[in-house]
């Protein structure tokens, strides 16, 4: 039975629905994770520095889905909560029609110029081939990877949020299973992890697509649909920021990437690599709660429930804040355990991850609040507000403070970097609250 989204959100309420979308988008981002393990152990270090560098690359393809999923689901939820049921499904059909077709011609492009991209990039030798080969079998399952990363938005908006979350397990079970018998067993390396994503992938956009194409207890279906250009650019203007949020990051992951080439070579990326699994995983749980969230706030945004929107605010601010201190708490504990996991049998490279631990986890107290705010003014339909707050946090922040503190203090100022974006972030953010508060109506 589908969710209700006009009753009251009491904190457990609140918890108890966002809860699914948490876990799908943390378990899509353990992929990347698993991926690793098994590369970092059974095929070498080199192997392991390549998915690391080339994995930017590929979420830039594929966050198109966010895109669509966010800013589409704010844009139906809305639009249910004015009472059109039928326009919702018909703007439903339209953005999962339109993210296919984006779908096959970001793979076709990413499969030819994955090459140019890497050697670009600053690989070269045996890293620029492993990058090639890596990145050109996730990019032919890229269709099914956008679709994967808008369903998990979309079933939320569906009042099915259980239902994402037990396929996204499917999924990521295929995807751990597959890894384990391809590198593990068979010692198939960098194909057989690239297999084990690529099908993984298929899994959580294909079983999700045809669900909705049959009869379903949802609030939404796939059926006929017509060009609606105005929907489709509200939908890309709502969902803007998380489109900008997950390139500019995958950008700065670049960044990140070329200054640790420069400062510590290979060891450094795969210090780097380790500290991104644990921040893959801990930044995807704010990113679920915010996606979570979004359509009970636009439901109440389009029914124009101030009151309830401005509690939803209130409890939501809470919940990330106390999540923000137990991840930070999590990520100082995790340093050792993770470093060792990953890269024992070098001890330079194992002294480097943890010291970069002790820094980087602090980034954490403040990440939270940044991604909810964006995504809070993109449930409102706000998509300009989000959008900037988005380009500058993860773009313009970001990329000043890689570029310019390892300038004073060298590889220290790359881990310390992320600290001092996510603080300028949060007074943007802020600022923001405080002057949108009336017009949107949760003052």
């Amino acid at each position: 039975m589908a969710i209700d989204f006009s009753q009251h959100f009491t904190y457990k309420r609140l918890l108890r629905f966002t809860l699914p979308s948490i876990i799908m988008i943390t378990f899509t981002s353990i992929y990347g994770v698993v991926d690793g393990f098994f590369v970092s152990n059974f095929a070498g270090e080199t192997a392991f520095a390549a998915v690391n560098f080339i994995i930017p690359v590929l979420m830039i393809l594929g966050c198109v889905g966010f895109m669509f999923g966010t800013g589409g689901g704010a844009l139906i939820a809305k639009t249910m909560g004015e009472g059109e049921s039928d326009k919702a499904n018909r703007i439903f059909s339209l953005i999962v029609y339109t993210s296919i077709i984006c779908g096959v011609v970001f793979g076709t492009i990413g499969f030819a110029f994955m090459e140019s991209i890497a050697s670009l990039l600053g690989a070269e030798g045996q890293m620029l081939s492993d990058c090639v080969l890596y990145g050109r079998i996730i990019v032919v399952a890229v269709p099914a990877f956008i679709l994967q990363y808008e369903f998990q938005c979309l079933f939320v908006t569906a009042g099915k949020p259980k239902l994402g979350l037990y396929i996204t397990l499917a999924a990521g079970i295929v995807n751990i299973v597959l890894d384990a018998l391809l590198v593990g067993l068979l010692g198939m390396g960098l194909v057989g992890a690239a297999l084990a994503t690529a099908l993984s992938q298929v899994v959580g956009g294909v079983i999700p697509l045809v669900y909705f194409f049959c009869r379903n207890g949802s609030l939404l279906r796939l059926g006929k649909t017509r060009w609606d250009g105005r929907a489709l650019l509200k939908t890309c203007a709502n969902g803007s920021s998380e489109l900008m949020t997950n390139i500019s990051m995958s950008i700065v992951s670049m960044l990140y990437n070329i200054q640790l080439l420069r400062f510590a070579g290979e060891a450094g990326i795969s210090a780097y690599g380790v500290l991104m699994y644990v921040n893959m995983i801990f930044i995807s749980i704010f990113l679920g709660y915010s996606s979570g969230s979004a359509p009970i706030v636009s439901y109440n945004y389009g029914a124009q429930n101030k009151e309830e929107l401005k509690a939803l605010l209130k409890k939501s601010i809470v919940i990330i804040g106390i999540s923000s201190v137990l991840m930070f708490g999590a990520c100082l504990a995790l340093a050792k355990p993770m470093s060792w996991l990953y890269v024992r049998d070098n001890q330079y490279l194992y002294d480097m991850t943890v010291h970069a631990f002790m820094i980087y986890s602090f980034s954490f107290l403040f990440a939270g609040f940044a991604i909810y705010s964006s995504g809070f003014f993109t449930a409102l339909n706000d998509g300009v507000t989000s959008a900037i707050m988005a380009f500058l946090r993860t773009l313009v922040f970001q990329t000043a403070a890689v570029l310019l503190l390892p300038l004073v203090l060298g590889l220290d100022g790359i881990w310390l970097s992320i600290i001092v974006a996510e603080v300028a972030a949060v007074a943007l953010s802020v600022v923001f609250l405080i002057a949108k508060r009336k017009k949107h109506g949760y003052a």
